[in-house]
């Protein structure tokens, strides 16, 4: 179920305002519940989503973004910042399209194992309509944070058309 856009739109807007003024980012477009900046200082372009309103008690704001920084040779690279910080030694786990990938996690964070798993994680969610990445949190509850896939292709391609030709 898309959440309103209003709340969509407030919601990036808090994420990406994060530092400093100085930090400007350029707004590249929103589709459903996603959106793509391009930050010309570092220079990077990224779509980014958050989570799904759950029941659940969260510690962290969840959210998805693929990444692209041109001068470090970063394509498409998935990170998720999870609603809980994570146990230890526990998995982190990516279910998309009928598939599970257990991905690289520290704190709060994940990402794929490698580029190749990026690829193909990109890839599925291109026509999968969503997907959950969950893991056992420091107190020893499971979560289960949750992404609506509709709308991300468009600024997937937005983000990769945003840093195309930059050094």
């Amino acid at each position: 179920m898309a959440r309103p856009f209003g709340r969509l739109i407030a919601g990036v807007l808090l994420l990406v305002a994060g530092a400093s003024a100085a930090q400007a980012r350029d707004a590249l477009g929103v589709w459903e519940d996603w959106a793509a900046f391009r930050d010309p200082a570092v220079p990077r372009c990224y779509a980014i989503a958050m989570a799904a309103g759950g029941t659940q008690s969260r510690e962290l704001v969840p959210f998805m973004t693929v990444g692209t920084w041109p001068a470090r040779n970063v394509h498409g690279e998935v990170h998720w910042r999870l609603s809980r910080r994570i146990a230890p030694g526990s998995k982190v786990v990516l279910s998309l399209d009928g598939e599970k990938f257990e991905l690289l996690a520290s704190e709060a964070s994940a990402w794929a194992q490698d580029r190749r798993m990026d690829a193909a994680i990109i890839a599925k969610m291109r026509a999968a309509p969503s997907l959950a990445v969950s893991g056992k949190s420091r107190d020893g509850r499971t979560f289960r944070d949750g992404y609506a896939l509709p709308g991300a292709a468009s600024a997937l391609d937005a983000a990769t058309l945003g840093c195309a030709g930059q050094p």
